[in-house]
């Protein structure tokens, strides 16, 4: 009892020096991202002042949103523009160290790993990473503008118009900035729960039909839209992300049978 009592006594102490490493890192990174945050917030008008539309030439081309170009952002309290610049300078910051906060979540779970796991920690930390960046970009320049030329134009017109308050609106996008982030995790989630025996990849194929449901509801919940088109917008790359977790944990799930019988 006294060992299992020390060993949770290491785990904490662990943990407390992962989550501090963790915020240290972000506050640094707030401090530069702080006297950057205006021009952080002019990148988030984007969404607000250009429409995606689907060209058969050219694909997916970016034109301005004529009702939207000239639409004011204002502010309701007196220290709601700074704290928008306190959440930019924040989230921005938190983007900005999320290589480092993958590589302490992996320094704190690698001494429950074997020593040949322990080698994947560059493509774990760059894997997650990129898959994290790729959401936030895919919401960006993808879901959010969809999302802005529906909401800002539906039924509006001469006794209807937009005036946004800036905290709103930066609540808003970044929400789901960090929503569709941590969404294209779910390869990862996929890998590391297999990895420790929690489900198995046969498991996550029998319930492919549950969890093409699921990815239509989870949309449903986090797009900002009630139309099926954002929605679906959301929700196909969560089934393509499904699979690709389901393989790529099948092939690691081999990969270790075979070390397993060569050392046997």
């Amino acid at each position: 009892m006294e060992d299992q009592k020390m060993s949770l006594m290491a785990h904490l102490s662990e943990l407390r020096k992962r989550i501090v490493v963790c915020l240290v890192a972000i506050l640094i990174a707030f401090i530069l991202t702080f006297s950057l945050s205006e021009y952080i917030f002019e990148l988030l008008l984007y969404p607000l002042r250009y429409s995606p539309q689907f060209s058969l030439k050219e694909g997916i081309v970016f034109v301005p949103e004529q009702k939207l170009q000239n639409t004011k952002l204002v502010f309701l309290g007196p220290a709601e523009a700074f704290w928008m610049n306190m959440k930019i300078a924040l989230v921005s910051g938190f983007i900005l160290t999320i290589p480092i906060i993958f590589y302490q979540l992996w320094k704190f779970i690698s001494p429950g790993l074997y020593a040949h796991e322990k080698r994947y920690v560059l493509p774990f930390v760059l894997s997650a990473t990129g898959l994290f960046l790729i959401g936030v970009t895919f919401c960006y320049l993808i879901v959010l503008p969809f999302a802005m030329s529906f909401l800002l134009n539906y039924k509006v017109g001469d006794f209807l118009m937009p005036m946004l308050s800036v905290g709103l609106y930066v609540d808003f996008l970044l929400k789901f900035l960090l929503a569709f982030g941590f969404v294209f995790e779910l390869p990862i989630l996929i890998v590391i729960t297999t990895r420790m025996g929690i489900i198995s990849p046969k498991t996550l194929q029998k319930y492919r039909k549950l969890a093409l449901v699921l990815a239509f509801v989870v949309a449903a919940i986090i797009t900002p839209t009630p139309d099926a088109f954002n929605q679906t917008l959301m929700a196909v790359p969560m089934i393509i992300l499904y699979e690709v977790g389901i393989w790529i944990s099948i092939i690691l799930n081999k990969r270790k049978d075979k070390e397993n019988g060569r050392s046997e």
